[in-house]
Formats: C-alpha cells, structure tokens, sequence
C-alpha cells in the first residue's frame, strides 16, 4: 500500500473540504466505493506532525460519561464521525472496519478501540445509537452529546461538521468529514488518516501494523 506524508496545515486544509451530506441525493454527495484506476490513489496517509486525540467527554450507548481520553488512553484507537441515519458512507466506513477487525486474533480485537462520534445527536440517542452499531460490532463505542462539543472535537482533527438541516424535499442530513483518524497506543497520538475510499482490504492490511502503533 502506498502512503505519504502531509504538513499538518496542509492537511487541515483538505480535509476540511472533504465532507459528505449524507442521505440528500445530491449529485457531489455519492459515496467514492470503487477502486481508483489511478495508481497513485493512497488508503493511508501518514502524518508528519500528529494530531492530539481530542478532548472530548460524551455519552456511550449505555447512557454513561465517557471520557475518550482516558477510556483509550495507551490502547489504539480509530475515530470516525458520522450518523445512523446516513445511507452511504458511514455504514460502508463503519462495516468495512469492521470486517476487517475480525480477521485480527481475538486478543487484538479487545486491544483496538472504534469509536463512533455521532454528528446528529438529536436524533441519534444513546439507545439508537446501540441498536445501530450492534448490528456492525458490538464492540464499537458510540458516543453522542451536545453538538457543539461534538463539532469542536472534530475541528481539533481537521474534521468539519455542520449542523444537521434539512433538504428540499424534507429530509434531515448531516454533512460531515469522512475521515476515520487512527492513534497510536505509544503515543495516542492520531498519526494516520483513512479516506472513505479505504477499503476492507486495506484496513485488514493495517490493522495489524496499526495495533502496534507501526507505520501502515
């Protein structure tokens, strides 16, 4: 797998121009799931100046506090933010991990951590959110609260998030970064960025490497 290494304000710059509405129909707003014929295309970017894990204290699917700081402080750990009610990229993110997660021996399946940020936390409640993910990975930690914690959280990463709005034909969407950060258990520093076209086969790839906080 190729990779590469950006600036960490160049990076800032083009993810946060990276954002799917999810669910609004809109030509700009389909989901990228085909391989690129271009051979330069890259699943994981390798930053030079990481990311400091976001300091973000939010409520699980069990209605709990949830410090994501501490609770995965020294474990690794992937982040993504999204909603349930998105009909595209988030379930292929969400899955494609997931499938991926269960190829690992089941010792480093407990190691890793998927946390899923909502960006819709009105309607995403902490017991839809559950009932979400436990049809993907029971183990991945869903996490909602008050936007604008939320939404601050995902700036720290470069990630932008705008409030849910509806579209022309009433439909409530949420557009949002599409990245999935990965940090690092030596560090806990998020020093890998996967686009939405990463794919089963690279996070299966890298998720061995990624567990040991190696270099995909």
């Amino acid at each position: 797998m190729r990779k590469k290494k950006f600036a960490a304000a160049a990076l800032l710059a083009a993810t946060a121009l990276t954002l799917s509405a999810c669910g609004s129909g809109a030509e700009s707003d389909k989901p990228v799931t085909m391989v690129s014929e271009d051979s330069s295309r890259q699943a994981a970017t390798v930053l030079d100046k990481p990311f400091e894990k976001p300091d973000l204290v939010l409520t699980d699917t069990q209605g709990k506090e949830y410090d994501l700081r501490e609770r995965t402080a020294g474990s690794p750990t992937l982040i993504y933010f999204g909603y349930t009610h998105c009909p595209d990229v988030c379930p292929l993110t969400m899955n494609n991990i997931a499938v991926a997660k269960k190829q690992l021996p089941q010792a480093e399946q407990d190691k890793l951590r998927v946390v899923f940020v909502t960006t819709d936390p009105e309607r995403d409640t902490p017991a839809a959110l559950g009932k979400w993910l436990k049809g993907i990975d029971p183990q991945i930690v869903g996490l909602t609260g008050d936007f604008d914690t939320v939404q601050a959280g995902a700036r720290t990463l470069g990630i932008s998030i705008d409030p849910p709005t509806k579209d022309k034909d009433g439909k409530i969407v949420s557009t949002h970064g599409t990245q999935v950060v990965a940090f690092s258990p030596k560090s806990d520093a998020g020093y890998v960025l996967y686009g939405e076209d990463a794919t089963v086969e690279d996070y299966t790839k890298d998720l061995p490497k990624l567990i040991k906080g190696e270099n995909p």
